[in-house]
């Protein structure tokens, strides 16, 4: 009989263990439904100084967006333009970010379209500021919940196609 012993003991603990656990997730449920869902952390990890997290992103938060990636544009004089084209937008407004990654297709579409129909002279002796004010202003009309302020052209080059 000394054999049934330790093992009542362990069946015990674990069973008295077991109660607790239970016990313990059926409080923090409780206390977590009863909190309000404005309520500061009661734990945090890292060192925070005392100072309170911003959690939403600042109100001056601007990102550039450049999701457009590099356009290779065929132009009218069998030449080719590789362009790329980025703008600012402000972080924190979700939607409008959201709108801007779901315009990626048109976007390009738009800058492919403006730059494909320009003449051979005027792609020769491209006025970039003149381009910019045209692709900005193709941009703005077809978006609803924001405007572009600025437009930026990198890697902005035209291959000859008559080599």
């Amino acid at each position: 009989m000394p054999k049934t012993k330790p093992s009542q003991f362990l069946y015990i603990g674990l069973l008295s263990l077991a109660g607790v656990l239970v016990l313990l997730l059926i409080i923090g449920t409780i206390f977590g439904v009863a909190r309000s869902s404005g309520a500061r952390p009661l734990f945090s990890l890292g060192k925070s100084g005392g100072a309170s997290v911003q959690t939403s992103a600042a109100a001056d938060d601007i990102r550039v967006f450049s999701g457009l990636g590099r356009l290779r544009i065929p132009l009218s004089n069998s030449s080719t333009l590789i362009l790329s084209i980025a703008f600012p937008y402000p972080a924190h407004d979700t939607a409008f970010t959201e709108e801007l990654a779901a315009k990626i297709g048109e976007f390009r579409s738009l800058a492919a379209g403006y730059f494909s129909t320009l003449p051979a002279d005027k792609i020769v002796n491209l006025d970039e500021e003149t381009a910019k004010q045209e692709i900005l202003t193709r941009y703005n009309a077809i978006l609803r919940l924001g405007q572009i302020s600025t437009i930026y052209f990198s890697d902005m080059m035209i291959i000859d196609g008559n080599l």
